[in-house]
């Protein structure tokens, strides 16, 4: 399989891309596929850049390539964007495609993308310009004009330097100037705009994946979502290795639940293109994991990629497996278009998520435009710790796990305090310890003296005496904590050398436990700890979920308030996974095949894991599941107790 560079519609940006090689192979003879069915449980939408609107002036066009994308994927909504990088399309052409999609059954919107012109990297108007500012209105007012809703492109945002922000930024930092700024864009420029020409216009802001850096470019959390009528989500996390951000693959589940807790209500959905993956399931993935997270609504980026074919890519060993995106069986004789992979990937999953409830996790409080161990929560929910991000402090959680960002909130001590003697955890990252080392030591006195050691074996117990064997890993850096013993506790450890490397500490605090965990240096680390630690990770920091799993990295835990979980897998190859429900389950009902999972006896050592580490503390009940390769298992937990 050869690769290539291709523009990219949204920006025009040199983006790898694996599979469009060569005219698009629709299924014909045996590999026909039935019309694609309607989804039940969440709705289908096609985002169409201004570039392709152009084309459909074309009659031929527009009805050929609808025919094509209507053949592989039900489509209940389009969005026709009117202005992207200076090029805006006309009022009557705007019309006619309006009409024909909603000739067709098609619900209809506007969108914009407020991108410049730019030679390669993304750049952003000049927001204290006054042509500019003027043009940025008159394309709100415009494309007002002609629909009652419309999503702005992730291109909202400001990123220029020029002597006229100079000026107006003064003494503030770039951070503040920005959030300020754009504050004031979205107000005047954007919104009033719009409602002076139409006053029923719904206004969507979609914000994009790199949520850490928000407000360094002036997308602010905490006010736009109260100017806009909506928000919406870029679920994009393509390749974690290939591509610049490197975002992890849980991050298409973990931003839809902290969008919604951001904007309860108000989030419109997920966003998905077929950018920078190496094989074609990473496309199913990252639409997968945008309804699991309960989406109400998934957008297709962008029309014209869904009529390029869609080739397996690099699957490797796992190709012959049956997956949960079986694409040699579903086209064994032909090349799908990237229409009919959404329709097949998105029909695969909708009954699966007709049947869970609202999700539930480890609550990570992330305060809103706040920085510090960015995207660790991604990689918290990779190594099988289910993660609900939230932007306040939730104090009526029983655990709350706190990263580096929660320094942020200046009153992060008090509440620390408050939720310990109340009874609740508090898990803090090393990170935090680091950020604020005399305020968590009115709690714990613990150190970093700034070295790093490298372990190799790992060990794990409650109280005192010998440490359990949890496995041994290569060399992987972690910072050193110095703690009081008989005042805090490790639970797990490593050594490096013979020489103890605290991965999760705990100590008493009023009625709660403090936890301290380890982060490495290296965050894709944590993926190189041996499956013990992590299963033991797992066990005191989710001890209050539903279920908890023994697995290695990289499979991820999905849980819900009905008694239902999914176990999703992004290893290369297949994985048995033990599933450990609370209470006394007798048995797991597959949500997809309807196949009944018995019980089986807990793993060695698993006794070990209960409440507060202390075997016995609570009933339990453990499953063995195989998961195959970038495939995921739905399972209704059946006669709980």
């Amino acid at each position: 399989m050869r690769q290539f560079l291709r523009p990219c519609t949204a920006c025009g940006v040199l983006l790898a891309c694996v599979f469009s090689v060569g005219p698009s192979v629709k299924a014909s003879g045996q590999d026909a596929p039935s019309a694609p069915a309607a989804t039940k449980n969440f709705k289908v939408a096609v985002y169409i850049p201004v570039s392709i609107v152009e084309q459909m002036r074309d009659p031929q066009y527009l009805n050929s390539t609808w025919k094509q994308i209507s053949s592989g994927v039900k489509v209940d909504k389009v969005y026709i964007e009117t202005y992207r990088s200076r090029e805006m399309a006309d009022g009557p052409l705007i019309e006619s495609v309006k009409k024909f999609f909603e000739d067709q059954g098609v619900a209809v919107a506007g969108g914009i993308a407020y991108s410049d012109r730019s030679p390669g990297q993304f750049h952003s108007f000049v927001y204290t310009n006054a042509a500019d500012r003027s043009h940025v209105e008159q394309v709100a007012e415009f494309t007002a004009k002609h629909f009652n809703e419309i999503i702005l492109d992730d291109f909202f945002f400001d990123n220029t330097k020029d002597p006229s922000d100079i000026a107006a930024k003064g003494n503030e930092s770039w951070s503040e100037f920005r959030l300020k700024l754009m504050d004031e864009v979205s107000r005047n420029l954007i919104v009033g705009a719009a409602r002076k020409v139409n006053p029923k216009v719904k206004i969507v802001i979609k914000f994009p994946n790199w949520y850490p850096s928000f407000q360094g470019n002036g997308y602010d959390l905490a006010v736009e979502p109260t100017i806009f009528s909506g928000i919406y989500t870029g679920t994009e996390t393509r390749d974690p290795v290939i591509t610049d951000q490197q975002l992890q693959q849980y991050e298409s589940y973990e931003i839809i639940r902290y969008f919604d807790n951001v904007a309860p209500g108000r989030n419109g959905g997920g966003w998905v293109d077929t950018f920078s993956i190496r094989y074609v399931d990473r496309y199913a993935e990252q639409l997968w994991d945008t309804m699991l997270a309960k989406a109400p609504q998934i957008m297709l980026f962008e029309y014209s990629n869904l009529l390029l074919p869609a080739r397996p890519g690099d699957r490797g060993a796992w190709a012959g497996l049956p997956t949960s995106f079986d694409y040699q069986r579903w086209w064994p004789h032909s090349t799908p278009d990237f229409a009919a992979v959404a329709g097949k990937a998105l029909n695969e999953i909708d009954p699966v998520i007709g049947k869970l409830g609202n999700p539930v996790g480890v609550a990570v409080y992330r305060p809103l435009n706040s920085t510090g161990e960015d995207f660790l929560a991604n990689y918290l929910g990779e190594i099988g710790i289910p993660v609900e991000m939230v932007p306040h402090f939730p104090a009526r959680a029983k655990t709350v796990l706190l990263t580096a960002a929660a320094a942020h909130d200046p009153n992060i001590l008090a509440e620390i305090k408050a939720h310990l003697m109340a009874g609740g955890n508090v898990a803090i990252t090393t990170g935090l310890l680091k950020k604020m080392p005399e305020q968590i030591a009115q709690i714990c006195e613990l150190r970093m003296p700034g070295n790093q050691l490298l372990p190799t074996k790992y060990w794990g117990a409650y109280g005192a005496g010998n440490g359990a064997n949890l496995g041994i890993s290569d060399p992987l850096m972690v910072p050193e904590v110095d703690y009081f013993t008989n005042d805090a506790w490790p639970l797990v450890r490593g050594t490096a050398n013979g020489r103890g490397a605290p991965l999760l500490l705990m100590d008493s605090y009023g009625k709660g436990v403090l936890y301290v965990l380890t982060i490495p240096d290296n965050f894709n680390d944590l993926y190189r700890l041996p499956q013990g630690v992590l299963t033991a990770l797992r066990s005191y920091i989710g001890e209050d979920l539903p279920e908890t799993m023994d697995a290695p990295s990289q499979v991820s835990l999905m849980e819900y308030d009905n008694n239902t979980f999914v176990v999703q897998s992004f290893r290369d190859e297949p994985v048995t996974v033990t599933v450990s429900v609370k209470g006394s389950a007798k048995d797991l009902r597959d949500m997809v095949t309807g196949e009944m999972v018995e019980a089986s006896a807990p793993p060695a050592g698993a006794q070990r894991w209960g409440n507060r580490g202390t075997p016995g503390a609570e009933q339990r009940t453990s499953f063995q599941i195989k998961v195959q390769p970038h495939s995921f298992e739905a399972f209704t937990v059946a006669g709980t107790q």
